[in-house]
């Protein structure tokens, strides 16, 4: 079960959506089946992260599911991807707030583990930051957030350092970066709640 899970997640990984597709039906009945919620919770971000592109409200569903069950059952390893994911699938459809609680959770999990994978959900706000015209925080994480893991994970880490290059011209850019580069993962964790907290308080003065 868990190598079938795994060889979703690859596929999609690769771009190769189709044959992901196909290997992920039925995935989710088969991890219910075991009665094992650590199976059913992974087998639920392979499909979550197969399904985003075709069908995000779905992707989305199976996501926020599967971060219940790992929460529910203290995985917080599983919990991390899982939000992970869902932030960056919120990120994309407009669902800025709830993507910085997902990022804030993953960033939290991964920084008290001690895991270099802290890079990915970091990787993503930097991507977010961009989007949302916050440049150079943006430049500062993706300083400390880039790497061939987190590059191969987030591929629109690249596009978003290209344009901020562009809006910030490289000399900038440069500092910004390298700044980030030689924080410590703990300096770089609560520069990112800070960041987070920033731009939440910016958003909802707007809306209201």
């Amino acid at each position: 079960m868990r190598r079938r899970s795994w060889l979703v997640f690859a596929l999609s990984l690769a771009g190769c959506g189709g044959e992901a597709m196909d290997s992920a039906d039925g995935l989710i009945e088969a991890a219910e089946a075991t009665g094992n919620p650590h199976l059913l919770a992974f087998a639920l971000a392979a499909y979550g992260s197969t399904l985003r592109d075709a069908d995000p409200i779905g992707a989305l569903n199976a996501l926020g599911r599967g971060l219940v069950i790992a929460q529910d059952n203290g995985n917080r390893a599983q919990a991390s991807i899982l939000a992970e994911l869902q932030a960056r699938l919120e990120a994309e459809q407009g669902g800025t707030v709830s993507a910085f609680d997902h990022l804030t959770l993953a960033i939290h999990n991964y920084h008290h583990a001690g895991s270099a994978t802290i890079r990915i959900p970091l990787a993503v706000l930097a991507v977010l930051f961009d989007r949302l015209g916050r440049y150079e925080p943006a430049a500062t994480i993706a300083g400390f957030a880039l790497s061939r893991l987190s590059a191969a994970a987030v591929p629109k880490i690249t596009t978003a350092i290209t344009h901020l290059r562009d809006v910030l011209g490289d000399q900038t850019y440069e500092s910004l970066a390298r700044k980030g580069e030689t924080m410590t993962t703990a300096a770089m964790a609560t520069y990112a709640y800070d960041q987070i907290d920033q731009a939440r308080a910016e958003l909802n003065a707007v809306s209201k």
